[in-house]
């Protein structure tokens, strides 16, 4: 089987969309999102109705938890506790109701290959696992969950690591990439020889940056959107 995995949209539709349809390309078999649908970009609404319209499975990343419950003390003052409230009030309960019912992992099984995939760390959608640790811990981990096959998000960068037998990826970033290079993060996996290919797939983001410039979001995420940093604080 290949499988097309996205994480980190981050409210941003035309990487989507774009990611989208370069994994079609590719002939996936199924696409799987990994968390952060919504957070900092302009597009929280129309992104999540586009995941619907696709069918898409995805798990709740910690931008999705955030905006979906109210977490005491989740974001300082500043950019993030901005863009929370602005993403918050665009959305319909329909939509908030959507984003509360996504699970914290997702299971798939190829034959004898147990998959799973969740963002940042297993329980915790807040903190990134660590890809370089030492490989005795990461194959722990594989062996606790029974797993040939981690998928991860929240990281931002694209990596895959090879532990015995097994693998474990994070696609990096469709929506808001940090590796340096302009464009959509996505990862290919082949579900029978785990060979893990990453695209990088180019999008306008004049659309995102217009949007965010004339949505009320502050000011400094049109920045974040050009240059791929985020800001200090939020």
């Amino acid at each position: 089987m290949r499988l097309g995995v996205l994480s980190d949209i981050h409210a941003n539709l035309p990487a989507l969309e774009a990611a989208l349809e370069a994994l079609r390309r590719e002939g996936v078999d199924e696409v799987l999102l990994l968390g952060d649908l919504v957070g900092y970009g302009p597009h929280p609404r129309e992104v999540i109705h586009r995941v619907w319209k696709e069918g898409l499975p995805a798990i709740a990343g910690a931008w999705d938890l955030r905006v979906a419950y109210p977490l005491p003390g989740a974001l300082p003052e500043g950019v993030g506790r901005a863009t929370l409230e602005w993403t918050r009030a665009q959305l319909s309960e329909r939509e908030l109701a959507y984003l509360r019912s996504l699970r914290l992992s997702h299971r798939l099984v190829f034959g004898e290959r147990r998959l799973l995939a969740f963002h940042g760390s297993p329980g915790n959608p807040e903190e990134p696992l660590d890809l370089l640790a030492p490989a005795r811990g990461l194959w722990e981990l594989l062996s606790r969950y029974r797993a040939q096959v981690l998928l991860l998000g929240g990281r931002h960068l694209p990596l895959a690591r090879r532990v015995g037998a097994g693998l474990l990826a994070d696609p990096g970033s469709a929506g808001l990439s940090l590796s340096g290079e302009p464009g959509a993060d996505a990862l290919l996996l082949d579900t029978e020889t785990l060979e893990a290919r990453f695209l990088k797939v180019p999008y306008d983001p004049g659309p995102v940056i217009r949007d965010l410039e004339a949505s009320g979001l502050p000011p400094v995420l049109a920045q974040v959107y050009r240059t791929g940093r985020f800001p200090k604080q939020g």
